[in-house]
This record gives structure tokens, C-alpha cells and sequence, in this order.
């Protein structure tokens, strides 16, 4: 008999096409598993979970998955799967690490470059009739060249921020649970930056790409953005709970700080009503990876991962597999 596998949610169709040759294929409706009772109720029948990032894979879910064998999270973070869980069931995780890397700093630095320029404010100005002529003091921004961006979080995707900013003549500091290779230190011209609030006062933009931890959780919360300059801009692409929102917006209304990009949201898909009234705040729906070549071999990385464990792999045959045991 084959093997049944469950993809919560329709991901690029190549992706989709290679399981169905191999296993007979479940798609949910998008959004229908983020229900975590759906999860639990369905997942009794599969041998593999394909999740995303919206997915609540929790110690329920993953008791009731009797069959399965493997769950793939298409994203490169997995705090939606309860790892802990997984190990203790015997039930392998992966994710899909590095293929997102460059797309993702791409997202990042447009959202960078739309807040520093005012894009989106400017744009909404226009089209509503506004635009009567050149104004020599309309919609002034920041320049990137000659001020410093500061970047919690330097792995790959920080990394990859900090090179583009970097061809924009922008100094690089940044702030990670330990320094980065000093040969890319010396490329970059960075330079480490012994704490999270000294970083938040060097910075004139300030971009999240760290992971979300215990200790990352609200790192930027109403002391935090005190500490930021009045002029500052704040950019995350990384989690959406990095950020106290409630915080943020109040600090974009009084103008405590210049303004903020967000990708990303504490409770998704809602975002903090006050933000989306705030002053040069730019907000877009967790988009920084959405390329196509990027999805397409983020799905077709959580492919290989399923039909590595199915097929009867060794772990070291499939580097995506996260280390659960």
C-alpha cells in the first residue's frame, strides 16, 4: 500500500507533482490546517506532514500522527513544530534551510529602501490627486550612503543584507550570539557590537534577522526604541514576536523614532491595528522569500527530505533533517 502524505496547504505545483509520482497525495485548502483540531483529526491517516510556518504541528498533533514518520516545514524556522515531541514519537523534522537566503535579503532591503524613501507614502500621494509638481521639500527621506545599518542577527540571511548594504555605501555593525568569520568582517568593513542596546543606539537603520528565542522574544520593546534615535528605522523580516508591537506603534505615532518596514507580525495574519495607521510604517504580507525559484526549491527540498525518510535514507543522506535526538 502506498504512502499517504499530507500538504497542508497548495505549495509551487513542481514541487506538488514530484510526491504525487511517488505516494498517494493529500492538498488542504490554504489556511485549513492552521486550525490545530483539523491537524489532529486528519493526520491519524498520513505518513508524512509537509507543514508551513502558520501550521500548529504541537505535542497533540504529533500524538495523534500514529503512522507518521517525517514532518517537512517548508520555512527556514520551525518554532510551528514541537520538536521536543517529534524526538520522543521517533517522528524525523526538517526544514529548509539556505535555498531562501538570497530572496529573503532581497525582501529585506526593498522594504529597507521603500521606508528610508518614504515609497509607499509618496505612491498613495500621487494617486490620490495630490501631486501638484515638484515640491522641494516633498517626501524627504534617508540616504543609505555614508549611515550605518545595524544587523541583529548575522547568519545567512544577515550576511546577505549586510553585502547589499554594504554596495549602497552604508556602514555595517552588527550584534550575534558570536562574531562572524573576521575574514567577512574585514570584506564588509563590519564591526561586532558587544550588546543589543548598544546596537539599537549606533543604529540609523536597524534590521531583525535573528532567529526567535526565548531571549529574542520582544528584544525590541518601548526601552529598546527609547534607546534608538529619533531619526532611526526599524526593518524585520525576521518573527514577528521579536518585535512588542503594541510598542512600536505607539513610538511611530509620538515620532519617537523615523520609522519602521514590517514583513512580519506577532499574531498573523492580524496586525496591530495602531500600525496600520502609523506614520511611515510600510507593511507587507510575509513576502521577503516570495520568488518563484525561491519557493520552488524551498518545496522541493521538503520533498527530498519525505521521500529520503520514506524510501529507508540515512539521516546523513538528508541534510535538511533537523537534529531531534
Amino acid at each position: 500500500m502506498s504512502n499517504r502524505v499530507l500538504i497542508t496547504e497548495p505549495i509551487v505545483e513542481d514541487s506538488m507533482d514530484v510526491l504525487k509520482k511517488h505516494y498517494e497525495v493529500t492538498v488542504g485548502e490554504r489556511g485549513y490546517y492552521d486550525d490545530e483540531q483539523h491537524l489532529i483529526e486528519d493526520i491519524p491517516e498520513y505518513d508524512a506532514l509537509l507543514s508551513v510556518l502558520s501550521n500548529p504541528v504541537s505535542k497533540q498533533v504529533i500524538k495523534a500522527g500514529k503512522k507518521l514518520q517525517i514532518i517537512a516545514n517548508q520555512a527556514v524556522g520551525y518554532d510551528n513544530v514541537d520538536v521536543e515531541a517529534a524526538a520522543e514519537a521517533g517522528i524525523k523534522v526538517s526544514n529548509t534551510p539556505g535555498v531562501l537566503t538570497e530572496a529573503s535579503a532581497d525582501g529585506a532591503f526593498a522594504l529597507l529602501m521603500s521606508t528610508a524613501r518614504k515609497i509607499c507614502a509618496a505612491q498613495a500621494y500621487l494617486r490620490e490627486g495630490k501631486f501638484d509638481g515638484w515640491d522641494p521639500v516633498g517626501f524627504m527621506g534617508m540616504e543609505l550612503n555614508g549611515n550605518t545599518l545595524g544587523i541583529l542577527g548575522m547568519g545567512r540571511i544577515g550576511q546577505a543584507v549586510a553585502r547589499r548594504a554594504r554596495g549602497f555605501g552604508m556602514n555595517i555593525i552588527y550584534h550575534n550570539r558570536s562574531k562572524v568569520d573576521p575574514d567577512f568582517e574585514s570584506e564588509l568593513g563590519a564591526t561586532y557590537i558587544d550588546t543589543v542596546e548598544e546596537l539599537a543606539r549606533k543604529s540609523d537603520i536597524l534590521s531583525l534577522n535573528c532567529p526567535l528565542t526565548d531571549e529574542t522574544r520582544h528584544i525590541i520593546n518601548q526601552e529598546m526604541l527609547e534607546m534608538m534615535p529619533d531619526h532611526a528605522l526599524l526593518i524585520n523580516t525576521a518573527r514577528g514576536l521579536v518585535v512588542d508591537e503594541e510598542a512600536l506603534a505607539q513610538a511611530l505615532h509620538d515620532h519617537q523614532i523615523g520609522g519602521a518596514g514590517l514583513d512580519v507580525f506577532e499574531e498573523e495574519p492580524n496586525v496591530h491595528p495602531h500600525l496600520l495607521t502609523a506614520p511611515n510604517c510600510v507593511l507587507t504580507p510575509h513576502i521577503a522569500s516570495s520568488t518563484y525559484k525561491t519557493r520552488k526549491e524551498m518545496g522541493i527540498l521538503a520533498v527530498n527530505s519525505i521521500i529520503g525518510i520514506l524510501e529507508g535514507k540515512e539521516k546523513s543522506e538528508i541534510p535538511n533533517l533537523i537534529e531531534t535526538s
